[in-house]
């Protein structure tokens, strides 16, 4: 993919650029790495949507876990404890809308496998 975003980050999960951050929302794509997770973590100034273009993997929001895969949406409301893991042998994909304060500092990591929490 060319690189036409904004922003950019490698993480030890896999990877997230930034495309669009106007006042009120924002839009990134996620690319988690086959056998990897993002932390268990909750906003309290965003809610967020995700929509899965590629790979597959479990979605995690507050007590439910659901199997994801390419054309899935899910919506993460302020405050929900959320997380995904990929659980395919390809990058799982996901587009990513934040509504609201869209700030990295809005992030409560509650579990972490990189010792981030």
């Amino acid at each position: 993919m060319s690189e036409n975003w904004l922003d950019a980050d490698d993480r030890p999960w896999g990877r997230w650029e930034e495309y669009l951050n106007e006042s009120g929302y924002r839009v990134k794509r996620i690319i988690v790495h086959p056998g990897e997770r993002l932390s268990l973590q909750r906003h309290a100034l965003r809610s967020e949507h995700w929509v899965i273009v590629s790979g597959s993997g479990e979605f995690t929001l507050d007590d439910s876990v659901t199997a994801v895969g390419p054309g899935d949406r899910v919506f993460i409301p302020v405050g929900g404890i959320h997380r995904v893991q990929n659980v395919s042998s390809e990058d799982l994909i996901i587009i990513e809308t934040q509504l609201g304060v869209c700030d990295e500092d809005d992030i409560e990591r509650l579990e972490d496998d990189y010792g981030r929490a």
